[in-house]
């Protein structure tokens, strides 16, 4: 469907409920749509604020979601999640309480799983090479890179 320009500001707020009632969002999510519908500024910042009120936005509670979301299905490693986090302007109070939801455990345990499934499809016979591809796409995926390089060590003195 595509976005139309939006007239009534009682139509916008219905819209934008809605909205936020799919899916949690942040203020950025909801200033980029609002925009998208040609609204003035200080419509948006009356909109928004109302949406706060009224609990529809919730930047921890997006935050947290986010976090959850995006290791659990994308497997992405906590410097991406930050990085997505920080270019949505989400507090660094925020994105530390996002974080909160990632286990320990359960983080090392997948940064083991996706460095051993990456690297049965590297055909490189240089161990050099070999190891910097792995390193490479553990780091795009957004490890921290000494955890990368110690799981890569520990890989190849097996």
């Amino acid at each position: 469907m595509q976005n139309r320009r939006v007239y009534k500001i009682s139509e916008a707020k219905s819209r934008i409920k809605n909205y936020c009632a799919v899916q949690d969002r942040c203020q950025w999510d909801v200033r980029k749509k609002l925009t998208e519908w040609g609204l003035m500024k200080s419509t948006k910042d009356m909109l928004i604020i109302e949406l706060i009120n009224e609990q529809f936005i919730d930047e921890e509670r997006y935050a947290r979601s986010f976090c959850r979301g995006k290791f659990k299905i994308k497997k992405w490693g906590k410097r991406k999640i930050a990085f997505e986090l920080k270019k949505k302007n989400i507090s660094a109070v925020c994105i530390q309480k996002g974080m909160e939801e990632i286990d320990e455990k359960e983080y090392f345990l997948e940064l083991e799983v996706q460095a051993e499934k990456k690297n049965k499809f590297i055909k490189d016979k240089n161990h050099f090479s070999r190891k910097s591809k792995l390193a490479k796409h553990l780091i795009d995926k957004g490890y921290e890179s000494d955890l990368v390089w110690k799981k890569i060590k520990a890989i190849y003195s097996k």
